[in-house]
């Protein structure tokens, strides 16, 4: 039996008695809910952390004390971290977000205390691909599947998705931004023309200030690899990246945005018509993905966190 892979920060010593419990609870908890491992237990957790056994079951039944007062306390942050973010956030993202109100707490409490209010967050399902691929051509990969950039502009990727509504699909084309993760441009229509793609680069464009050599990244979709849409990107001075046919993990961060966009909206909502999808879809990127919506990948900030500290930088240099 090992140490619990997340113990190294209570072990490296300066931890206090209550962290230390605060870690086994957290630790029991998240075991309790995994019955796929084995995992040490309480008892073994205390010797290995140098706690007492009784204290551990003390401080935890103990309704009136500090720390349990502490626990209701953080249930409602946690709760309205939850709520604020429309039921989409897991514990490390609802985590990130009490630590942006000051509220010092452990991931792993989090996730301990979230299970105890039954907070599940909606989950990204797999989609089934809409763009017709074409076959391998001339045009290179040059992101491979590296979707990182050191300033806005320099990295783009882009997909179409799809939305059902009353009156018939709407399709959705986007430009995200590798370095901040905004979306910085997109575009709906009810067919998925190249020009819906075109729409969504051009917006991109006049967004973002294009650094010589920038790149946009998509599938291998017959309107993205079509000589009309080359033209388009030839015209705005940007270089072409298709990934590998059927390899979806080749354009990921672009999947990555539909699958959030169908879970946290999509999914959820019944939309009459073309007009009141658009309408919607448009609050949800501009207010609620690129404003709101923190993610992981750049620090847990939002993208126009991520955007003004580029812009910033580039002002004081």
């Amino acid at each position: 039996m090992r140490l619990p892979d997340k113990s190294s920060g209570v072990l490296c010593g300066g931890a206090s008695v209550r962290d230390k419990y605060e870690f086994i609870d957290a630790e029991y908890a998240a075991a309790a809910a995994d019955t796929a491992t084995t995992a040490p237990t309480i008892s073994q957790m205390c010797e290995w952390l140098g706690v007492s056994k009784s204290g551990f079951y003390e401080w935890r039944s103990n309704p009136g004390s500090a720390t349990a007062k502490r626990r209701e306390e953080l249930k409602l942050f946690i709760r309205k971290a939850f709520d604020d973010a429309d039921g989409t956030y897991g514990y490390r993202r609802v985590h990130a977000q009490l630590l942006r109100w000051g509220v010092q707490c452990g991931d792993e409490l989090v996730r301990a205390l979230m299970r105890e209010l039954g907070l599940v967050p909606c989950q990204v399902r797999r989609r089934r691909s809409l763009t017709v691929q074409a076959a391998a051509g001339p045009i290179p990969d040059l992101v491979g599947r590296d979707f990182t950039a050191e300033k806005p502009g320099e990295k783009m990727v882009g997909d179409i998705t799809y939305i059902f509504t009353w009156e018939g699909w709407l399709y959705l084309a986007t430009v995200i931004d590798c370095a901040t993760r905004m979306v910085v441009g997109w575009a709906m229509d009810g067919n998925y023309k190249t020009p819906l793609i075109t729409s969504a680069i051009k917006m991109a464009a006049r967004n973002l200030e294009l650094p010589e050599g920038a790149i946009f990244h998509s599938d291998r979709g017959s309107n993205y690899t079509s000589a009309e849409f080359a033209g388009e990107l030839k015209a705005l001075g940007i270089r072409q990246s298709v990934g590998r046919t059927g390899i979806c993990y080749d354009n990921a961060l672009a999947e990555s945005f539909n699958g959030a966009l169908k879970v946290e909206r999509v999914h959820r909502t019944i939309y009459p018509t073309r007009r009141k999808a658009r309408e919607d879809i448009a609050r949800y990127i501009e207010l609620r993905y690129n404003r709101k919506r923190l993610h992981s990948a750049i620090g847990y900030r939002t993208p126009q966190e991520a955007m003004d500290e580029h812009r910033e930088m580039k002002a004081a240099a």
